[in-house]
């Protein structure tokens, strides 16, 4: 049986716990969140396996990536990624990486997007279930009324990345 490899990753922005799972990243999420164990379980269910802590080069990599951009080094993520979630699920993040680096999106103009205006909040709650931050960026997702609104690794973070992206 094969591993969720998982291990845990301090950022200036908060604690991360990325996983990888046949050699592609499966989780790079907030350790910290709200749902955490929720999310947790739907990945473990969908790959039919457990975490074990240790190693591996996707996540290695990843970290590299990500200090990248922190500092303002890369502005887009080559990592394999493997998408642990329903169709409708996946079909939401594969819309979030179609956000560029320094733009935002609003839910209703994601929904629109996807052809499926009323979706509204199905797409905001698929928003909040994505468990590979900052690489799938649901950080890029803001209110109707510009205002910044719910991220799993917190508004003050969500704020931080934004700028990250703007500077």
């Amino acid at each position: 049986m094969a591993f969720i490899k998982i291990q845990y990753y301090k950022t200036g922005y908060g604690e991360l716990i990325l996983g990888s799972y046949e050699e592609k990243l499966c989780l790079c999420d907030w350790r910290y969140r709200k749902n955490r164990e929720t999310i947790d379980s739907r990945i473990k269910k969908f790959l039919k396996s457990e975490f074990v802590e240790e190693t591996s080069t996707p996540v290695q990599e990843a970290i590299l990536q990500l200090e990248e951009y922190f500092r303002r080094e890369r502005k887009e993520f080559s990592i394999p990624i493997l998408l642990c979630g329903t169709d409708f699920q996946q079909s939401v993040w594969n819309e979030l990486l179609k956000i560029p680096y320094g733009k935002t999106e609003t839910y209703l103009g994601q929904a629109k997007k996807m052809k499926n205006e009323k979706a509204i909040r199905a797409v905001a709650s698929a928003n909040g279930a994505n468990a590979i931050s900052i690489m799938i960026p649901c950080h890029r997702v803001i209110g109707s009324n510009g205002e910044l609104t719910g991220y799993a690794g917190g508004l003050p973070t969500k704020k931080q990345l934004l700028e990250i992206e703007t500077d």
